[in-house]
């Protein structure tokens, strides 16, 4: 089986999740602090009832399959198909009432990724891709998500989700690169990488994310021309420090400009 034919069920998995997560969207809704005193990292009931309705739906559609999760950890990592999940990718802006936030849904085969999926269900969008190609759904109709051309830092529209997220020589690399693009441009989370994907961003530079932060956007943004990496150009399944970029000769330049810190 191909990720392409993951690609029907993923839709239940959006539609599940979007149909637990909306009623506590815009509501006076508790919040955790998962931070113990550190950065301020909350979670909601919605985080909760989100990643929980998909995780039954992989355990009775396909429980020889692992799931790595946000809010309720892993199981059977080591399977041959494992779902990646963040069932609300920007939970600051949720609780703010702000839609630039979505569920990810991510699929890896033999620990690389295969499929994902972004979607935003209080607006009505979803980016996806498998690698080799990448689609929008939603308002306007369906199309093909296309990088733009970028090749140098001083052309570029640079995005990031907090600089909270970075520290001591992370920021000073991080500011090297920003004083050098036309643009920098704070709090998108995943939608970031949407519109990277879809040709409206340039650049994203993050750091301190985690597998269920990424998974699901890497093939979305390879699949739409782009290049994702750690900041040593390695591969970025596993988090860490991310630079995502529509163009390679940009991509390059951003490495080598993080590399001068």
């Amino acid at each position: 089986m191909t990720a392409v034919d993951f690609a029907a069920f993923v839709d239940r998995l959006a539609i599940a999740s979007g149909e637990a997560i909306l009623p506590f969207f815009r509501t006076s809704i508790g919040v955790e602090d998962k931070s113990r005193g550190a950065v301020f990292d909350p979670v909601t009931a919605a985080d909760r009832a989100g990643e929980s309705v998909m995780r039954t739906l992989i355990r009775d559609t396909f429980p020889e399959h692992g799931v790595i999760g946000e809010e309720f950890g892993d199981e059977s990592k080591d399977a041959e198909f494992v779902w990646v999940l963040d069932p609300i990718d920007g939970t600051r802006s949720f609780i703010l009432g702000m839609p630039v936030w979505g569920t990810l849904i991510g699929l890896m085969r033999g620990g690389a990724p295969c499929f994902g999926l972004m979607h935003q269900p209080f607006i009505g969008e979803r980016f996806s891709g498998d690698g080799m190609s990448a689609t929008y759904r939603g308002r306007g109709g369906d199309r093909t998500l296309r990088t733009r051309p970028c090749k140098t830092l001083g052309d570029a529209m640079l995005m990031s989700t907090s600089p909270t997220m970075f520290t001591g020589d992370e920021r000073d690399a991080f500011d090297g690169v920003a004083g050098e693009v036309k643009l920098t441009r704070w709090s998108a989370d995943c939608y970031a990488y949407a519109m990277l994907a879809s040709g409206h961003v340039d650049l994203i530079i993050e750091a301190d994310l985690k597998p269920f932060d990424i998974v699901a956007l890497i093939p979305i943004v390879e699949g739409a021309g782009g290049v994702i990496t750690t900041w040593d150009g390695g591969p970025a399944t596993n988090g860490g420090r991310i630079v995502a970029a529509g163009d390679r000769r940009l991509h390059d330049a951003a490495i080598e400009r993080l590399a001068r810190r």
